[in-house]
């Protein structure tokens, strides 16, 4: 198990990169990545802690999409007539104002005009982020009587919506608690949960999580009442509901630092007596 948990630590982040430009658009000097070139570009970047997006024609005249609001606070769409003018006619009945979606709009519209273009997007609707960590835990739902803290760490596997700020995302989770001779319980725990990014921008989130599901192999030492040591090993399956909550912070353009306070509460397990200590402070980047 050790092995497989370090040979995940050697994985290599896998990083995209967009060509990126200097634009000058109704007096405003902006810096734009070019996600789709074609009939139509797509440009885009973030600006102020905000995404904006962009169309560029091909005689080079750009224009902004936007989806403001109006006095009774209701969204206008203006995206979605300036690409239905942009497009003949193309439906943007389901269209919305994020980089996966105007990238396959764009990029069907391309493929439709222009039969030597090459498509540069994919069919998937999720993606995928990969995570280690490492930390201390008392293991708050064991018996501990000296509130003993333990080595911990992880790997976990995030399953989310292909969106630019994806607020809800599943998550298989992995991990081991070592044992010590202060506490010499050990648990290997694979898990399925849900988040909810309470907080959600692009430098950063906060988030709620709970394990739905889990599957422990626990291995225990203790003294008998003949006083003789004896080990112990179990395996058990539960649906905890195990509260907790987290927060990553982008380092890179598709890198994380992530902090989890992993298990702060459950509903169908019951504390030990000490107040929860479950930290870990980790690294993930999107796949």
């Amino acid at each position: 198990m050790r092995t497989f948990l370090l040979s995940l630590l050697a994985c290599l982040v896998f990083q995209v990169h967009y060509g990126q430009e200097t634009y000058t658009i109704n007096g405003e000097t902006l810096e734009l990545k070019t996600e789709i070139e074609g009939e139509l570009d797509l440009l885009w970047n973030i600006i102020d802690n905000e995404y904006r997006y962009f169309v560029k024609t091909n005689d080079g005249s750009i224009v902004e999409l936007k989806n403001t609001k109006n006095e009774g606070r209701t969204y206008q769409e203006e995206y979605k007539s300036i690409l239905s003018d942009l497009t003949q006619g193309m439906s943007t009945e389901k269209l919305k104002l994020t980089l996966y979606s105007l990238r396959n709009f764009i990029d069907h519209y391309n493929a439709s005009v222009d039969a030597s273009y090459i498509s540069s997007t994919t069919e998937s609707d999720v993606q995928f982020r990969l995570g280690v960590s490492g930390g201390l835990t008392n293991n708050p739902f064991v018996s501990n009587p000296d509130n003993t803290k333990n080595p911990l760490i992880g790997a976990e596997l995030e399953i989310y919506e292909a969106n630019v700020l994806p607020r809800h995302s599943g998550f298989l989770q992995l991990r081991h608690a070592f044992d010590s001779d202060d506490f010499p319980y050990a648990a290997t725990e694979f898990s399925m949960g849900y988040r909810y990014r309470i907080i959600n921008q692009s430098a950063f989130s906060i988030y709620g999580q709970v394990k739905l599901a889990t599957l422990n192999f626990s291995d225990v030492t203790f003294t008998d009442a003949n006083n003789m040591e004896r080990n112990e090993s179990n395996t058990a399956f539960d649906i905890p509901f195990i509260f907790g909550i987290g927060s990553d912070i982008k380092v890179g353009k598709n890198s994380f630092i992530t902090i989890i306070y992993g298990e702060l509460f459950a509903i169908f397990l019951d504390n030990q007596g000490n107040f929860s200590t479950d930290i870990s402070i980790g690294y993930k980047f999107n796949l």
